[in-house]
C-alpha cells in the first residue's frame, strides 16, 4: 500500500466537480479496490447526535443508524478517538454486519472540534490493521472534513 499517493488520489477526488456524496463514494471505492484488505468501507454522518450510514462500499449492511457509545463505530465517536479492533470476537458490544467481519478501523472526523462523521472499514482478515493504515486514514479524515 503506497499511503503517499492513496492520499493524494483522495485530495483529488475531493477536488473534482460533483456532490459531496459522489465524492465519499469516489473515496470509499478507492480504498476499498486498491487495499487488499479494506472489505468494506463506508462513511457514517453525524445527524441529530446520531452515526447515520452515508456513501459505503461492501455488502449491505443493517447498521444503518447507530447511537453515540453502541458498538465499535458509537464508541469510537463517543469517545472521539480511533479504534482499530484486530478482533471483533474480543468486544462485548460489537455490532456485527457479516459473519466475515473479523476486525475494523474507525477513524472520527472532526470539524471545528466536534465529531461530524467517520470513516470505518472492516476487513475479512484477523489483524490486518497497521500503524500505516491508521496514519492514511486519520489523514484522510482531516481533508474529508473540509466537505462536512
Amino acid at each position: 500500500m503506497d499511503s503517499e499517493k492513496l492520499l493524494e488520489e483522495v485530495k483529488g477526488i475531493l477536488k473534482k466537480d460533483m456532490d459531496n456524496e459522489g465524492k465519499l463514494k469516489q473515496i470509499c471505492k478507492l480504498l476499498k479496490d486498491r487495499v487488499k484488505h479494506y472489505d468494506w468501507v463506508g462513511f457514517y454522518l453525524v445527524k441529530k447526535g446520531r452515526l447515520v450510514l452515508g456513501p459505503y462500499v461492501g455488502e449491505p449492511t443493517e447498521h444503518t443508524d447507530i447511537g453515540f457509545g453502541e458498538g465499535i463505530c458509537g464508541q469510537a465517536a463517543d469517545r472521539e478517538e480511533t479504534f482499530r479492533v484486530q478482533d471483533v470476537t474480543k468486544e462485548d458490544n460489537y455490532l456485527s454486519c457479516s459473519v466475515e467481519v473479523k476486525s475494523e478501523l474507525v477513524v472520527p472526523i472532526f470539524k471545528d472540534g466536534e465529531v461530524v462523521g467517520e470513516l470505518d472499514i472492516d476487513s475479512h482478515e484477523e489483524s490486518p490493521f497497521t500503524d500505516e493504515d491508521e496514519r492514511l486514514i486519520e489523514d484522510i479524515c482531516e481533508e474529508v472534513a473540509e466537505l462536512l
